[in-house]
């Protein structure tokens, strides 16, 4: 498995809804970085983020542009999907990833296209 393919199996297993299977995409001490979160450092954080922390309900992901640079990931892409309150979310997206030798995220740090200045 490469790298993109990794990076796509994480947002596949995050609009299905598998907590497990998008741990699994994690080492056991990675660190997330979001906007309007403490970075989540661990597998404890993580799981607490995705299994009930994250304000979305639902959606998919739309990935315009994987690129990749040895162990580094980019990702440009849109979401689609309803939030917790019921209330529809479209946001564009980048994330930007490192991965280990298993291409497991060592770290994540992701960016919204929403106004914030």
């Amino acid at each position: 498995m490469s790298g993109a393919d990794a990076v796509r199996r994480y947002y596949e297993r995050v609009d299905a809804g598998d907590v497990d299977g998008v741990l699994n995409c994690f080492t056991d001490d990675a660190i997330y970085h979001r906007p309007g979160y403490a970075p989540m450092v661990g597998r404890d954080s993580l799981a607490a983020f995705y299994g009930g922390e994250r304000v979305i309900a639902g959606g998919r992901h739309i990935l315009d542009a994987v690129l990749v640079d040895g162990d580094q990931v980019a990702v440009r892409g849109r979401f689609e999907g309803t939030l917790k309150d019921g209330s529809a979310a479209r946001v564009g997206f980048c994330d930007f990833f490192v991965l280990d030798e298993q291409h497991r995220a060592l770290t994540r740090h992701s960016y919204f296209d929403v106004p914030a200045v």
